[in-house]
């Protein structure tokens, strides 16, 4: 039986949130049946649900582990480990955002929920093939993108969701970063545009987490960083890719913003020429071949 631990009220608040963390995760993991996990019941089972014990093997954490965050006591948690218990007791999308705020975390997922996402934007994205297009928010996130987008830098069906982003791309990803023409210029502008709009953004833990990954898994843009360059407009819109199925493409990069405060905004890539226009188009055939293997 579940039981509800009654706290003072000299009680510390992050006391109360170890002691609702612990509570939340108890009724999660006796609300879901050996069954539904794939292990057998067995006839001496007097816990409703799962043990603690089952949760921590199919988590892969230790026992004592997972009993100490069950009793509240003061440990820390990590966000792969919150990510592991969250998919082992099969939380929602609003359970799962409830987990890491009660841990204290960061949510390393990109909010692939948005908002902006309806299904009439969805089908805008494949509309508007064979020009590459994509949803992103204000700290880069790619949240959702059409074919042709998925094939324009490098196989972005390849890369991990948690790992979609175009700062963190450009400035780790060997296949992205090969696609770009003038990277040194352009990897400058995207640090200073990223320093500008952090600026609005100082106290938010997703944009804090996205900039220490940068520094910890970047020497070149700890060192951009450093320059403490801003840029809020660009002037050229024009880019240039090196694709690696056909070329060299020249586009016109146009930004339509989805909201006034949600910072998401629909990226397009429209032909800067004829033989772009052709290329696009290839492209495009190549996506939907992959798409269909």
């Amino acid at each position: 039986m579940t039981t509800t631990t009654i706290m003072t009220p000299q009680a510390r608040p992050a006391e109360i949130r170890r002691h609702e963390l612990a509570g939340f995760l108890r009724s999660r993991r006796e609300r879901i049946t050996p069954e539904e996990v794939g292990l057998p019941r067995g006839r001496r089972r007097r816990t409703p649900g799962l043990r603690r014990e089952e949760v921590a093997q199919l988590s892969a954490v230790g026992v004592t582990w997972y009993t100490w965050l069950e009793q509240g006591r003061a440990i820390q948690v990590s966000a792969q480990v919150l990510d592991a218990l969250a998919r082992t007791l099969r939380l929602d999308a609003s359970e799962r955002a409830h987990l890491f705020g009660l841990a204290g975390a960061i949510d390393p997922t990109p909010a692939a929920n948005c908002p902006s996402l309806t299904p009439e934007l969805r089908e805008m994205l494949v509309k508007l093939e064979p020009m590459p297009a994509c949803v992103q928010n204000g700290r880069y996130d790619i949240l959702a993108y059409n074919r042709t987008y998925g094939q324009l830098l490098c196989d972005l069906d390849a890369v991990p969701a948690e790992d979609r982003n175009m700062m963190f791309l450009a400035f780790t990803h060997e296949p992205w970063r090969s696609a770009i023409v003038d990277l040194d210029a352009v990897l400058r502008l995207m640090a200073a545009k990223f320093r500008a709009g952090m600026a609005d953004h100082l106290a938010e833990p997703a944009w804090k987490l996205v900039l220490k990954r940068l520094l910890d898994e970047s020497a070149q843009f700890r060192e951009v960083w450093e320059r403490h360059e801003v840029v809020r407009s660009q002037t050229s819109k024009v880019k240039h890719f090196l694709n690696p199925h056909v070329g060299l493409v020249n586009v016109v990069h146009t930004d339509l913003w989805l909201g006034r405060d949600s910072g998401a905004r629909l990226l397009t890539y429209t032909a800067a020429d004829d033989v772009s226009r052709a290329r696009l188009d290839r492209l495009h055939e190549i996506a939907v071949g992959r798409s269909e293997a």
